[in-house]
């Protein structure tokens, strides 16, 4: 490449100007003479074949750390499978109530529980800001919830698991005569990357929880589809 172009430069600058014969008066083109290639000097070919050496080394030494930034992310994501097995890992576990005890509820409207003591969150797709799990690997899913009430002055607690608004299966507990009562509920499901699932606390319901951690909010990945 490099020969052809010096060759186009070298024939470009020998297509002088037309000079007239001193016999004849007559114009007539240059036909290569060292005076013609004198006119378009050759140290303008020599800076322009310089320049392009100083593109090509900048883009080489560009392409060299490219190289370099690319056997570091590739290091970086070995590393990665091999503390993972090659398999994403999502699971988490949480329990109702930071601190302190008492009622959660009643709310005019249909509420997602935001369960705030969270014992584990690998994969960070659980929120505990908000109570919601938001999907980030396609596949099939494991999620389990309990609910617990305390008579004030009756039962009345109803919780149902949701996905993208969706319910699912639910919890309930609106009459009795004993103290409290407790239950819980499971489901195996498909998520694609995105979907929301959460425990929602319905319309004029409460649930009742303390330092034991009564109700919890608890899913994983079974496997990828």
């Amino acid at each position: 490449m490099k020969r052809i172009a010096v060759l186009i430069l070298a024939f470009s600058c020998c297509l002088c100007e037309p000079q007239a014969d001193g016999n004849t008066g007559r114009l007539h083109q240059c036909s290569g003479s060292a005076s013609c290639c004198d006119i378009c000097s050759l140290s303008s070919i020599t800076q322009n074949l310089g320049a392009m050496g100083e593109k090509a080394a900048n883009m080489a030494e560009k392409i060299t750390l490219l190289e370099a930034k690319l056997q570091n992310t590739e290091k970086d994501v070995l590393e990665l499978r091999s503390l993972t097995g090659g398999k994403p890992q999502v699971a988490f576990s949480a329990a109702l109530k930071e601190s302190g005890s008492g009622n959660t509820g009643p709310f005019t409207t249909a509420t997602p529980l935001q369960y705030k003591r969270v014992f584990s969150n690998t994969g960070n797709s659980y929120n505990p800001s908000t109570g919601i799990f938001t999907a980030t690997v396609k596949g099939m899913y494991f999620f389990r919830f309990s609910m617990f009430n305390n008579l004030n002055p009756v039962a009345n607690s109803v919780v149902s698991l949701m996905k993208n608004g969706e319910r699912l299966t639910s919890v309930w507990d609106t009459s009795g005569s004993d103290a409290n009562d407790m239950g819980s509920n499971a489901v195996v499901i498909p998520l694609e990357v995105g979907d929301n699932v959460y425990v929602e606390l319905q319309a004029n319901r409460v649930v009742y929880d303390d330092a034991m951690n009564y109700n919890t909010f608890s899913g994983f990945l079974i496997f990828t589809t």
